[in-house]
């Protein structure tokens, strides 16, 4: 199992008392992946939002993801997601930024897409839309193209109901050989055998504890085995995600963990993510889950809710992820916590987690392992 770290821009209840906490939460984002990059983690995901206050200020991905590009050596910069649709990104813009951050990264940018997060967002480029399942059509006619605008001399074209394109070339071209590995963000099991059908990876930010990896997995790997990858190869890779705290001790991750506001991201993500089942007891926004208590804590780490204690806990609840069949495991952050606290988890990890699971020295995404 490889190691990734998600960031999104998390704001949270900062900028009531910091005016200038947008800032400081996008500049202590980018620390957090350079210092992944140091620690061994194989992925960083960042997130591409609009209209989510609080939730996630990450609206220019690319630009993020390009400044990262510079500021680290071997880690994968992932996209979670580009929006593809064209009323949001025309795709052609979409492929060339792909393929630029493929350049600056040298072959280590992985190209996540998607639909969004919900109907706020969303339906928001949608004037006169109120259904987000008309969105699925307009991913649908897309992201087929994309390899086609990528390894043809020229791109032949397209004509298709939500956008066209006469013939052109599309430049610049992906670094080396092939193009980057695709993942689609999938919440719901259909869209996770959707994506293997297609040969693409899951980016699973639907799941939330070990136990959904048994229908995940039954739903993806059945159907990859059948795949018709609409690109060069086969990605054959669930990523789920799960908020971390590793501390040197349970009672100090304990702590943390409380003072997280986890509470408030968790009914955050719930007011914007409305296409996600909500969980009994998830109240409606503007109504928020009451603050996490150590107790409540403790509960959420035994019900595997929650990766959170001493190097040597965060470890096995690692190891049951690895169990479960989860090919990537990456972490959320921040959370609410403090920027120490959170490079704290993160060099924890590296040093005392990773080492130990993740002992595969190749990229297993690599276009160049895919197409060989």
């Amino acid at each position: 199992m490889e190691f990734g770290l998600f960031v999104q821009g998390y704001v949270g209840k900062r900028a009531e008392s910091d005016p200038l906490a947008e800032h400081k939460a996008l500049m202590e984002e980018t620390e957090y992946v350079i210092q992944a990059d140091k620690s061994g983690f194989k992925y960083a995901w960042a997130s591409e939002h609009h209209f989510l206050e609080e939730y996630s200020h990450l609206s220019a991905n690319d630009v993020f993801l390009g400044y990262l590009a510079h500021a680290t050596d071997r880690i994968h910069l992932g996209s979670g997601i580009f929006n593809p649709l064209a009323q949001v990104n025309h795709p052609v813009k979409v492929a060339e930024k792909v393929a630029m951050l493929d350049h600056l990264s040298e072959g280590r940018f992985e190209f996540g897409s998607g639909r969004g997060a919900g109907s706020h967002e969303i339906l928001g480029f949608l004037p006169g839309i109120t259904d987000m399942n008309h969105t699925k059509e307009i991913w649908e006619e897309t992201i087929a193209e994309f390899p086609k605008m990528w390894l043809q001399d020229e791109y032949t074209g397209f004509q298709g109901k939500h956008w066209s394109l006469p013939p052109r070339k599309v430049l610049p071209k992906p670094y080396g050989k092939s193009h980057p590995a695709m993942w689609y963000a999938a919440g719901s099991p259909p869209s996770y055998a959707m994506a293997a059908r297609k040969g693409l990876g899951v980016l699973g930010f639907s799941v939330q504890k070990v136990s959904d990896m048994e229908w995940v997995l039954e739903q993806y790997k059945t159907a990859i085995v059948e795949a018709q990858p609409v690109g060069d190869f086969v990605n054959d890779n669930v990523m789920v995600t799960s908020t971390a705290i590793c501390a040197p001790t349970h009672q100090e991750a304990v702590r943390i963990a409380a003072g997280g506001g986890l509470h408030y991201l968790q009914s955050l993500l719930f007011r914007y993510h409305d296409t996600f089942p909500r969980p009994e007891g998830v109240p409606v926004w503007p109504e928020t889950l009451p603050e996490f208590t150590e107790e409540i804590i403790e509960v959420l780490i035994a019900e595997e809710l929650l990766i959170c204690g001493d190097p040597d806990e965060v470890l096995t609840q690692c190891k049951r992820w690895e169990q479960a069949g989860a090919d990537q495991l990456s972490f959320g952050m921040p959370i609410g916590i403090s920027r120490e606290d959170t490079l704290q988890t993160i060099r924890l990890v590296g040093e005392h987690v990773i080492p130990k699971i993740d002992t595969d020295p190749v990229h297993r995404t690599s276009r160049f392992r895919g197409a060989a």
